[in-house]
């Protein structure tokens, strides 16, 4: 019988993500701590001040408790987002990473580049959503300018009369940050119906990669690029 491996639960879930922030940010556990504390204490002064019985004593403690849990679940879930970024930026492949989180429904895509220079792993990769095709483009701006142009009439060709977005996440100032890269890709216009994302995005898949992907790409182990 086949080894199964069973997933990890909320909880356990919960606590890695917890045990990972806090590595990458000293400072989220007193934020946490904070925002968890400062609820329930407004909550004991309140019962302190105002005459309470037992029962509303208990009714009290109990909105402090819950309104702080979700309060400091609310600021770790900031902060591990921050901390998760933050450990991405500069790296190859952190663009693929950002793919790979949940994004809005109307995006279609792969956290695979398209396209990809092995030597200096500068990457474009390509989704679809409501506002069209959209590229993104990841390290020396001066080499994805050419792949980017490539890709983009690729995909005009495949896909006639569709808009075609470019995202350049390079390291300079004109350089989307890999923080904004979803907030940039929300912010787009919508031209695209669900039905003309899911053809557009058929008939992108069918195309052929321009450059062969070396395998192994993960921003976890992948070195950081020398300047």
């Amino acid at each position: 019988m086949a080894n199964q491996t069973a997933e990890p639960g909320r909880f356990r879930q919960l606590i890695d993500v917890f045990n990972r922030t806090r590595q990458l940010d000293k400072a989220a556990v007193w934020w946490i701590l904070g925002g968890f504390a400062l609820p329930l204490a407004a909550s004991i002064t309140i019962a302190a001040v105002f005459p309470s019985t037992i029962l509303g004593w208990i009714l009290w403690v109990l909105l402090g408790l819950t309104t702080g849990l979700l309060v400091g679940m609310a600021i770790l879930g900031r902060r591990a987002e921050k901390a998760a970024y933050g450990s991405l930026e500069g790296r190859p492949g952190a663009v693929g990473a950002v793919l790979r989180a949940p994004l809005r429904r109307q995006f279609k895509g792969s956290d695979e580049p398209v396209a990809i220079n092995p030597r200096s792993l500068t990457a474009v990769y390509r989704i679809v959503g409501a506002p069209g095709v959209v590229l993104i483009g990841e390290g020396h701006r001066n080499e994805l300018m050419q792949m980017i142009e490539t890709e983009r009439k690729r995909a005009s060709k495949v896909a006639s009369g569709v808009p075609v977005h470019a995202i350049w996440v390079t390291n300079d100032e004109k350089g989307t940050n890999i923080r904004q890269v979803v907030k940039t890709l929300n912010k787009m216009k919508r031209t695209l119906s669900r039905a003309e994302i899911r053809t557009v995005h058929a008939r992108l898949s069918t195309m052929t990669m321009a450059m062969p992907i070396p395998k192994g790409i993960d921003p976890r182990r992948a070195r950081a690029q020398r300047r």
